[in-house]
């Protein structure tokens, strides 16, 4: 069985086959959803979607890097009074990402420090996002010195370098479909760091694994991951799964309640 930690199984490109995605995604395995937050506009569908499969489906809160602007005050008390509902498994996604847009810099970090610090007063880990800004996210990373700092690189994209930081940091990282890609780099170290440092992801609807690349990303895609990181680690795809869904219910505390 795996967990999919991180899927946006609420947004508007599963709009017209929502249950039959999550139909699918659970005949192939994935017995739990972790939902990452976008920003406000979307908190109403993530909601929903828990409440229909609430043993199934967990929540993320959080402002994404890419959707901190003009309304950045607005937006940040949202995620604090969502927060303090005590709903969610973590902060996230957040981070900072410089590929779209780097004027919004200060911001994003701002956010980030924000964010992170929420995340220590609720003890919660946090879900980074982190897009050509490895160093901008480090030296943040940098300023909290406390064994509650805890949480996941998502989508790591990084140099097996990047990877031992984010490790001696307390993360995890985050495993999607950029494994199966030939020009993905990843493949080429990831055997090299302790299956107890990763979980599985794919980051639906995007990035979709090896032979659905470019196609529209969904849950039931995450076996295809896991077994190419299975191949990878030269173990069984029972076994990774075992100890990749170990590794995302001792994070998010996903103990009785659920279904595994």
């Amino acid at each position: 069985m795996f967990i999919d930690t991180h899927t946006h199984l609420y947004v508007p490109e599963f709009d017209k086959d929502r249950p039959e995605v999550m139909a699918r995604a659970i005949e192939a395995g994935v017995s739990h959803f972790v939902l990452p937050s976008i920003d406000a506009s979307f908190t109403q569908a993530m909601h929903a979607l828990h409440a229909q499969y609430p043993e199934r489906v967990s929540m993320m809160m959080g402002l994404h890097p890419t959707h901190v602007g003009d309304n950045y005050e607005q937006e940040m008390a949202h995620v604090e009074a969502q927060l303090a509902t005590g709903k969610y498994v973590a902060v996230g996604e957040i981070g900072i990402d410089l590929y779209w847009d780097t004027s919004t810099l200060s911001l994003q970090q701002k956010a980030f420090h924000q964010q992170i610090q929420w995340s220590l007063d609720y003890d919660l880990p946090i879900v980074i996002h982190c897009r050509d800004a490895f160093e901008e996210v480090f030296e943040v990373l940098g300023h909290y010195k406390t064994e509650k700092l805890r949480g996941i690189f998502h989508c790591f994209t990084g140099t097996e370098d990047d990877a031992q930081k984010a490790i001696s940091l307390n993360m995890l990282l985050g495993i999607g479909g950029v494994v199966t890609f030939k020009n993905g780099k990843i493949d080429q170290f990831l055997s090299n760091i302790p299956l107890k440092n990763i979980v599985l992801e794919t980051d639906a609807p995007y990035l979709a694994p090896v032979p659905y690349r470019g196609k529209r990303n969904e849950s039931a895609y995450l076996p295809l991951i896991a077994q190419k990181a299975a191949d990878l680690y030269g173990v069984s795809v029972e076994f990774l799964a075992a100890q990749t869904t170990a590794n995302a219910r001792k994070l998010f505390e996903l103990n009785e309640g659920f279904y595994f």
